[in-house]
């Protein structure tokens, strides 16, 4: 007897083989319908495959080697994922001064993730204690 693969394994496997960090709801779209995604994207967040970072937004996790409590996967961490966020989302969005700064060499490192973001953006993204601050420039 064959067994066709679920739901839950076929998504698991689709983001195994990708090289993206953040999968968008609609990544899976093609697998199932709106409910089976949820419970299937649900189920993988509480085996600690996969993070909720944002409405729809999710990205690749693993157990920390230390506590064997859920991680991001990104090699940046939050910063990284955040940002690949932004541009899956198709946001339009530059580093601060801040960050700028620590890149061409200053030793003052930034103690939040803060983008500058063009246009309208009025989603949340955040993992646990961490949260993407956002400056809103004018278009």
């Amino acid at each position: 007897m064959i067994r066709t693969p679920t739901l839950e394994f076929r998504i698991r496997e689709k983001i195994r083989k990708s090289r993206r960090i953040v999968f968008l709801r609609s990544d899976f779209k093609a697998l199932g319908d709106y409910d089976q995604i949820g419970r299937a994207l649900r189920g993988l967040e509480a085996r600690g495959r996969l993070a909720r970072i944002g409405q729809g937004l999710y990205a690749k996790a693993r157990p920390n080697r230390i506590t064997g409590k859920t991680m991001l996967a990104a090699p940046g961490g939050f910063d990284q994922v955040s940002k690949e966020a932004l541009s899956r989302l198709g946001v339009r969005w530059e580093p601060t001064g801040a960050e700028r700064d620590y890149q061409s060499g200053s030793t003052q490192i930034p103690a939040r993730v803060t983008v500058r973001v063009y246009g309208d953006f009025s989603r949340s993204i955040f993992y646990g204690n961490y949260r993407l601050m956002v400056e809103a420039v004018a278009a």
